[in-house]
């Protein structure tokens, strides 16, 4: 079992490493300036977190955050910044096709005719090579950036999959995160193509720096594991203040609705709404979008107005009948042991009453 662990962590961070020097790889051919290869030097965070890992956790996650998720957007983030600044105006069409199947041609030929010797193969398998290289390279800048997007997204999702949990996360608590995070994923996808895909945004460098900045807040969400975790109710919670109470019976829950509000769905509402109020940008899409960003942000306030209810009715239901403690995490042992100990000595009180009571007719007569 620990070699599992072992491998699915060293895999996962590999994966990581690959994708990032895709990345870099493609800016340094785009800009065709080999300094962007220091781009590459990042990946040497995600290594170091690696061995630190191996060395104090055996490999396992810990709790809350993940520090690969972390780093592996450290890594990749800056690439596809530059690839969307440049955004290059090549025209993707059926061109490569074309390429595609002389490069294909042109190989086969020179196989068959140097098939007979060991060094007929060899060249034959380096030239394979460089022509695949070559087809890479004549795909369109647009095609390439949105393909990165795409192995991006879906890249978080599966190493978070891959990557060894830690103890104090439940197997049903990671199903959980999973499936948000590939709904998480298709908005992202969706804001960050809609949006930089029109052409009047495309002419203006400080929406785009805006847009951008808004989604890399949004990828902020995927190295935490708060939207699953209930953070645990001590016996003294009962003489905490009324937030760390309504925190502590609703941690997770309170969780999703500050990541929607204030990480996805809030930002998303206001740069969509700025660019159709201020900049008179509307196409269907962009409407559509915005629509769907405001049903969302009202019904995750209309499920916190529903949370302080039920809170505010449960604390005061619970104080009018005398109930020590406010908190449903605390153990039903600690809230009835006060109770218990209060019934018995009213049960000796009745059973035993006072002695100057008991003895005052006897001193009458």
């Amino acid at each position: 079992m620990e070699l599992m662990v072992l491998l699915n962590a060293l895999v996962t961070r590999l994966l990581f490493v690959l994708h990032s020097l895709i990345g870099v790889w493609r800016v340094t051919a785009v800009k065709k300036e080999p300094k962007y290869w220091l781009l590459a030097l990042l990946n040497l965070l995600l290594c170091l977190e690696t061995g630190l890992t191996l060395k104090f956790k055996q490999g396992r996650g810990y709790k809350w955050f993940s520090p690969a998720i972390f780093l592996y957007l450290i890594c990749t983030v800056p690439s596809l910044w530059l690839l969307e600044i440049h955004h290059g105006t090549q025209y993707c069409g059926n061109e490569p096709e074309a390429v595609q199947v002389n490069v294909s041609n042109q190989d086969f030929n020179q196989s068959r005719d140097s098939s007979h010797g060991s060094e007929g193969m060899d060249h034959h398998i380096i030239q394979t090579a460089k022509g695949f290289v070559d087809q890479l390279s004549t795909i369109c800048e647009t095609v390439w950036t949105l393909a990165l997007h795409q192995t991006f997204l879906l890249l978080l999702v599966v190493g978070r999959w891959l990557l060894p949990i830690g103890v104090e996360i439940t197997r049903d608590q990671l199903s959980q995160l999973l499936l948000m995070f590939v709904g998480t994923a298709a908005d992202i996808l969706e804001f960050a193509s809609e949006t930089l895909d029109i052409e009047d945004v495309r002419k203006n460098y400080t929406l785009i720096n805006a847009i951008l900045a808004v989604w890399t807040w949004s990828m902020l969400q995927f190295p935490l594991d708060l939207a699953v975790q209930h953070i645990g109710c001590k016996p003294s919670a009962s003489g905490k203040r009324i937030p760390s109470l309504l925190l502590c019976r609703y941690s997770a829950e309170l969780w999703n609705i500050g990541v929607s509000l204030f990480i996805q769905d809030g930002p998303f509402f206001i740069v969509r709404s700025i660019l159709m109020g201020h900049f008179r940008i509307f196409n269907q899409m962009l409407v559509f979008f915005t629509a769907k960003n405001i049903l969302v942000v009202t019904l995750q306030l209309y499920r916190l107005a529903v949370i302080t209810l039920d809170f505010r009715a449960t604390t005061l239901q619970k104080s009018r009948k005398g109930e020590v403690c406010c908190c449903p995490c605390e153990p039903y042992e600690a809230r009835t042991h006060v109770t218990s100990h209060h019934d018995n000595e009213m049960k000796e009180f009745v059973a035993f009453p006072p002695k100057e009571e008991s003895q005052a007719p006897s001193e009458h007569h």
